[in-house]
């Protein structure tokens, strides 16, 4: 972007500068790209929409990329969000058009911004900007290849820029950008932008992710030093470790997460068995009570397991994840006798995102084990890793498990005696 944009960030867009924190403003310097990083809700796709909008009517820009995580996101968040180019006009000016044809954002005055997608870099081939803004990078399919492409289209004016919008993750793009010069770092919290957000989120997310890595990462915004992101440590699994649970929980399930193929060499089915009951200050409790995963088995085995497991313990459901079976999961469960409910789920992040808020409860001694599992809790230290070798099935079952019974600890479950 022209230095015209930073010098003259006044008049123009006082009403934001007016109410705009620190961080929300474009940094002072000769940098190349702004790498805003800010926990949930801390305000910083309006940072960057606001970047855009001035950069576009007082600033001289013509060709702006709108990049990010899918084209979805651009339109819904970066577009048509609450935040969005779309939503920030001034009273009397007359806001961008979005041309859905063309994907492309157009403003009165005939400056451009085109949406691109991180699944496609190739479609960065070609075209040319003197500006650009990046949202939810981390979150982004093809970084690294998406960022390198967009920074030779960035080739028009006399100083052509970037600002960079997104949740800290210790992805292979944050690290590269945090170390390299000409990036300019501005960090910022949830709770810093708590004016503008509801009391009851602030008071649900730092209540589920306060005083954890987690909540550091996804509430303070802070890139976390650690080998690939948050995952289990060894002396999490050893504070988990209760013994014998109480004798009623609230509900109890059973997690199955399916293997594709038979034999020594396929994965294994995932089989745990998880319950809740009300903590004693208050709150859930969530059990690890069995790990009866089963390693090249065929269908009608792991099927028969799931089963049996759950009418001994008296569960309310079979979970499992039907990503590569579909509806033939429920099928193979039904022809072993499964007379439980089914509750198919379907995977749309990834193993880690997944993971993460499991990983902050166990953090916060809100998961306990109902003895030592070992092959679970190696397979939880290795997770993530770059030690880590083959799909990790006892921990995909886990956090299917736990994260059905926490999204149902609102509801009223029966009783249930286990021992």
């Amino acid at each position: 972007m022209t230095d015209t944009v930073n010098e003259l960030a006044g008049d123009a867009a006082l009403p934001f500068v007016l109410t705009a924190r620190g961080p929300q403003c474009a940094p002072a310097g000769d940098w190349n790209s702004w790498l805003a990083l800010g926990g949930r809700g801390s305000g910083k796709t309006r940072a960057g929409a606001e970047w855009v909008r001035f950069g576009a009517l007082f600033g001289g820009l013509r060709s702006i990329a709108l990049v990010g995580p899918t084209l979805h996101d651009v339109r819904e968040t970066m577009i048509d969000g609450v935040s969005g180019l779309c939503q920030i006009a001034r009273p009397g000016e007359a806001p961008p058009v979005y041309e859905s044809s063309r994907r492309r954002l157009v403003w009165p005055n005939g400056a451009v911004a085109q949406a691109f997608s991180s699944e496609d870099p190739d479609s960065l081939r070609g075209p040319q900007f003197d500006a650009a803004w990046c949202d939810e990078v981390a979150a982004w399919k093809r970084d690294k290849d998406t960022f390198e492409m967009l920074q030779l289209g960035l080739r028009l004016g006399r100083h052509p820029r970037a600002v960079i919008t997104t949740t800290p993750r210790r992805t292979p793009l944050i690290r590269q950008l945090m170390s390299e010069g000409g990036v300019a770092v501005t960090r910022s919290a949830t709770r810093d932008n708590a004016e503008y957000l509801s009391p009851a989120f602030i008071s649900h997310i730092e209540a589920r992710m306060g005083g954890t890595r987690l909540g550091r990462q996804e509430l303070e915004g802070e890139f976390l030093e650690a080998e690939d992101g948050v995952f289990w440590t060894r002396a999490m699994l050893l504070a988990a470790r209760a013994g014998r649970p109480p004798p009623q929980l609230g509900d109890i399930i059973v997690a199955v997460d399916p293997p594709v193929s038979i034999g020594d060499s396929a994965d294994a089915c995932g089989l745990i068995a998880a319950g809740a009951t009300n903590a004693a200050g208050g709150g859930v409790q969530f059990w690890v009570l069995e790990d009866a995963t089963l390693q090249g088995k065929s269908p009608a085995v792991w099927a028969e397991a799931a089963v049996t497991l759950a009418v001994r313990l008296g569960a309310s459901r079979i979970v499992a994840e039907a990503n590569q079976g579909g509806e033939l999961v429920r099928s193979v469960l039904r022809s072993g006798g499964c007379d439980v409910p089914i509750q198919l789920v379907h995977a749309r992040l990834s193993k880690t995102a997944r993971a993460a808020p499991v990983i902050a409860l166990y953090e916060r001694g809100r998961v306990s084990h109902a003895g030592q599992f070992a092959e679970l809790e190696e397979e939880m230290l290795q997770f993530g890793s770059s030690g880590m070798q083959g799909s990790p099935d006892r921990v995909d079952a886990l956090v299917w498990a736990i994260t059905t019974l926490e999204t149902a600890t609102g509801r009223q479950p029966s009783i249930r005696q286990l021992w």
